[in-house]
């Protein structure tokens, strides 16, 4: 991690000081670098242990970043890992163009790999990805989306770059097409899990640990698996409160909703789904040879439901 975060500080640089300094800013605040740590493992799972396996992983840092820019902008988030997010500090405009360069550049250092199977994942998933964004979009305020619903956004969104990361891993080792699928698997099955416990983190943690604010989710009008289980499963009274929530992106209530995602056992429903989505992952596990990194990629899907942060 630490040559990968190396590339990522040496092709940050720009002629324009501004693009360098909100760059900067958003990497400098950490984050948990999942999906280059994904591609790293499944590299060394694989025993591939090429300097390709740096640049790739920075791209896919690379490229979750300038989402994040994007993301924050449209959600008009002003906190994120602890801190003012980007656009709080540097204004919407500069935020949305510095996420386009982290876009193009990713785009740059992916053309270095020489591969044109390495291209077609990523420039897929980048756009599956966008496409996951304005499908979420068009789903706020709208209480009547149901558990399918959520599961097409959250695949697109989050879980398509998990997948693509352990794609990566598998396409660098030159692995034969079903360890690839397998691969590709247990990458989109840990980032649905991951995007679950986001959401259950919601209305079951708190600013402290997360490191954002609670009830971000239903001030943008975004109905999560945790509210949609709480709709089904509670009274009409209840159910009316969270949906009344949702359609007027209101936080006034978030207290009574809290409180109704407990009663109901919604949050038990949906740490259920992501606990399926963790086994499915490492059930996908199984045509990987076993050594250290395979172990380290069954424990992190296992750590991943236990995850306050």
């Amino acid at each position: 991690m630490r040559e990968v975060d190396n590339v990522i500080a040496q092709r940050l640089s720009s002629s324009v000081p501004l693009i360098g300094q909100i760059s900067q800013y958003i990497i400098a605040a950490g984050g948990k670098r999942l999906r280059p740590a994904l591609l790293l493992l499944v590299c060394g799972a694989l025993g591939y242990q090429g300097r390709q396996r740096f640049n790739l992983a920075a791209v896919v840092e690379l490229i979750h970043t300038a989402t994040l820019l994007h993301d924050d902008v449209v959600d008009a988030s002003t906190m994120r890992r602890g801190r003012a997010t980007a656009n709080e500090t540097f204004g919407n405009p500069a935020s949305v163009l510095v996420g386009d360069f982290l876009h193009t550049r990713s785009f740059q250092m992916m053309v270095e790999a020489g591969s044109m199977r390495i291209m077609e994942i990523l420039s897929e998933a980048t756009n599956v990805i966008a496409e996951g964004e304005v499908l979420q979009l068009m789903n706020m305020h709208d209480a009547s989306l149901d558990e399918a619903g959520y599961l097409r956004v959250i695949r697109s969104k989050t879980a398509k770059l998990f997948e693509a990361s352990a794609q990566l891993g598998a396409v660098l080792a030159h692995s034969p097409a079903p360890v690839e699928a397998a691969c590709a698997t247990y990458g989109q099955a840990l980032g649905t899990a991951f995007q679950i416990i986001d959401d259950v983190l919601d209305y079951d943690g708190n600013t402290a640990e997360m490191g954002k604010n609670i009830g971000d989710d239903l001030r943008e009008g975004k109905s999560t698996l945790p509210l949609i289980a709480a709709m089904q499963r509670g009274t009409s009274a209840q159910a009316d409160i969270v949906r009344t929530a949702i359609e007027q992106g209101s936080t006034e209530s978030l207290e009574a909703i809290m409180a109704i995602v407990r009663e109901t056992g919604a949050l038990d429903v949906a740490r259920a789904a992501a606990h399926a989505e963790a086994r499915r992952a490492m059930d996908a596990l199984d045509c990987i040879p076993s050594n250290s990194h395979t172990a380290s990629l069954l424990q992190l899907a296992a750590q991943l439901l236990e995850r306050r942060t």
